[in-house]
């Protein structure tokens, strides 16, 4: 260690402040509602090798505070000086932004000629062009589909704006005013972290400040390796599942074995299905400890030590392996655009390897499911299309160790803000008809799952165009632990409780006309532990509070309750009546899925599509299923994936 304690606090002290000042930055100076109020965007100090020192606590996202920068760094081969500052949008250089809505940007920080630093940082344009508006859609095959991509490029040289590229840009853009408007508030957000960093560098020298963040990392990665000391050695598999891989509606899986020896933990996808044919697939170039992957760890880890140090020294305590080809590291062109539906996945995945490793240390299952609505729509004081984001709609937290989890906004998206109705109301052409939480939908456990999000509203203009980006958990449930209870799944419906009511499932775009009303409920969290232990006193105060109704206290967990009292007898007499639950529950769906698809079924699958090109797989898995799905249930899975498998390939003429 470079530096001596008390200095490297104040140094953390001061990259979190430089990083906190960014975020402040672009917050207060950005247009689009879904940076300004939703805070979907991020802010992150870097060292001169583009490893993220420190990120905020208190706005943006929090998936990336261990985000590597440096494969895009490296692709400016014209090199840097003062002045630049470096965009990109592109899923597939230097693997930075992660879909292409997700625009980039860097800046390095010299003093007395030398990069000692650089200022970064993300925000989620609503829209970058492509086939639909807003950019995302998990129909679309091919990330030439997503928009414009732009490839680690200088805007500013020297600080001089290249107004030729602004201008390729905004042209292939449906809202180019804001775009440039959020353009301009990054630019604002990295010259502060530049000014902010040489204020460093005037306050405690150019070598303490290089050495303070070197060791900055190395103590993250310190903290991080006492908590993995924690958890027993030994290889925990789990595996998790998307409801559908596509418009195919076949399940997508995933599959982890969780690793740990001594201080460090190995994460190996291998078992996890092929790169889809949507957009579902998630880019990482190979990187064996790229940030998408690791979020979940990063959950983990703040959960089993609260308050611990985030950077990209955390990662060096997790190596991945990642099949290459699979829907978790996906080839180009492969489309990317709903790789946030299939993290969802991959936190709760990550999440239930470690309940399997100290299940008393862990909570269940979150909702884990963020549906994003966007509205394209005439604004009728303008006369111009607009594109909106009306909510960010996620389900609460599953049950905790030693609470409840959070209702409507928990765990893994809690970070998404939601838009006050006011605000919604003026930039769209919307009437919120009711926005809240829904009672009796929190997973039932001796800690109470968290509770689901409802939206619903109602068009008031022509031809409006919604999406709803990362519709998911219409079929799987999110899994309990310990005897909980599962939580509920989610659900799309445009005109409810009418003759014309269509249930929508995982439609992720859909048309209105005015009067047309759309209702999205959430997930919910699930619960931990055996509702039937649950105090009955916390029961009673969830239904003063309106979580739980008289009915769902009497069928979830055993209290009776008349006129506001306890019925101390009666409570009693119905929980002995009551089955005793312990262990995971991963929910009806799921435990039907495994009849027929078990571990030796998608062993069997993924033996015979590691002989295909990547280009097959997809389609190959596709056939398979309808071929299971064909065939009698007497029958071995395995056997029939072989022997459809077989047929194929003659039918192909494809020799392996």
């Amino acid at each position: 260690m470079r530096t001596d304690p008390i200095t490297l606090q104040i140094l953390r002290n001061f990259a979190r402040a430089t990083a906190e000042s960014m975020a402040t930055t672009l917050y207060r100076t950005a247009h689009s509602t879904f940076v300004k109020e939703t805070e979907d965007f991020t802010i992150q100090l870097l060292d001169a090798d583009g490893k993220t020192v420190s990120s905020p606590i208190d706005l943006g996202a929090t998936w990336y505070p261990g985000h590597d920068y440096g494969g895009g760094i490296a692709l400016v081969e014209e090199g840097y000086e003062p002045g630049d500052i470096v965009i990109t949008n592109d899923p597939y250089s230097g693997y930075l932004a992660t879909h292409t809505p997700d625009i980039v940007m860097w800046k390095p920080v010299f003093h007395e000629g030398k990069i000692i630093s650089f200022a970064g940082g993300h925000i989620h344009n609503v829209d970058v062009g492509g086939a639909v508006p807003t950019s995302l859609s998990r129909a679309l095959t091919d990330v030439h589909q997503e928009g414009i991509r732009i490839p680690p490029t200088k805007l500013y040289r020297r600080g001089v704006l290249d107004a030729s590229l602004l201008k390729l840009i905004l042209t292939n853009v449906r809202i180019p005013e804001q775009n440039w408007g959020d353009l301009q508030a990054q630019v604002a957000s990295v010259n502060t972290g530049e000014r902010r960093t040489l204020d460093l560098v005037k306050r405690f020298g150019a070598q303490t400040v290089v050495d303070g963040f070197a060791d900055l990392l190395d103590y993250a990665e310190a903290q991080a390796r006492s908590v993995l000391r924690d958890v027993p050695d030994g290889d925990y598999s789990f595996a998790e599942y998307c409801d559908e891989d596509g418009p195919s509606g076949d399940p997508l899986r995933l599959h982890l074995t969780l690793k740990i020896r001594g201080d460090g933990a190995e994460l190996d996808f291998t078992g996890s299905d092929p790169q889809t044919l949507s957009s579902l697939n998630v880019p990482i170039g190979n990187h064996p400890r790229h940030s998408l992957l690791l979020v979940g760890a990063y959950y983990v880890l703040s959960a089993l030590r609260p308050g611990i140090m985030l950077n990209f020294g955390t990662t060096r305590a997790f190596t991945c392996h990642v099949p290459e080809g699979s829907v978790l590291n996906a080839q180009f062109p492969a489309a990317v655009g709903m790789r946030s539906l299939t993290c969802g996945r991959l936190r709760s995945l990550i999440f239930g390897a470690f309940a399997m490793a100290v299940p008393e240390r862990m909570p269940s299952a979150p909702a884990g499911a963020t549906c994003i609505i966007n509205m394209a729509a005439e604004d009728r004081r303008t006369g111009k299309r607009t594109i909106t984001a009306i909510a960010p709609i996620v389900g609460g937290a599953g049950g905790m160790p030693h609470r409840d989890g959070t209702d409507g906004s928990g765990a893994d998206s809690a970070y998404l803000k939601n838009s006050p109705i006011e605000i919604t109301e003026s930039e769209a052409p919307v009437h919120i008809v009711r926005y809240g939480l829904m009672p009796d939908t929190g997973g039932p456990g001796a800690h109470r799952g968290g509770m689901a999000q409802v939206l619903e509203f109602k068009a008031t203009s022509p031809d409006a165009f919604v999406t709803a980006r990362n519709r998911d958990r219409s079929h799987f449930q999110p899994w309990a632990i310990l005897g909980g209870t599962p939580g509920k799944s989610g659900s799309f419906m445009l005109n409810p409780e009418t003759p014309d009511a269509v249930d929508l499932g995982n439609t992720d775009a859909v048309r209105l006309a005015p009067g047309d009303v759309l209702r999205v409920i959430s997930p919910s969290g699930a619960g931990r532990g055996d509702p039937a232990t649950r105090d009955p006193a916390a029961v009673l105060r969830d239904i003063e509070a309106g979580r739980v109704t008289i009915e769902g206290a009497r069928r979830d967990y055993g209290v009776v309750i008349v006129e506001g009292e306890i019925q101390d007898a009666e409570t009693h007499a119905l929980r002995a009546e009551m089955p005793k639950r312990q262990g995971f529950d991963p929910g009806p769906t799921r435990r039907a899925h495994e009849v027929r698809w078990n571990r030796e079924a998608y062993a069997a699958m993924h033996e015979v599509l590691a002989t295909v090109p990547v280009s097959w797989r997809a389609p190959v898995k596709k056939r398979l299923f309808a071929a299971v799905k064909a065939a009698p249930a007497t029958r071995a899975t395995s056997e029939i994936i072989r022997e459809a498998f077989e047929a194929y390939m003659k039918a192909s003429e494809l020799t392996v």
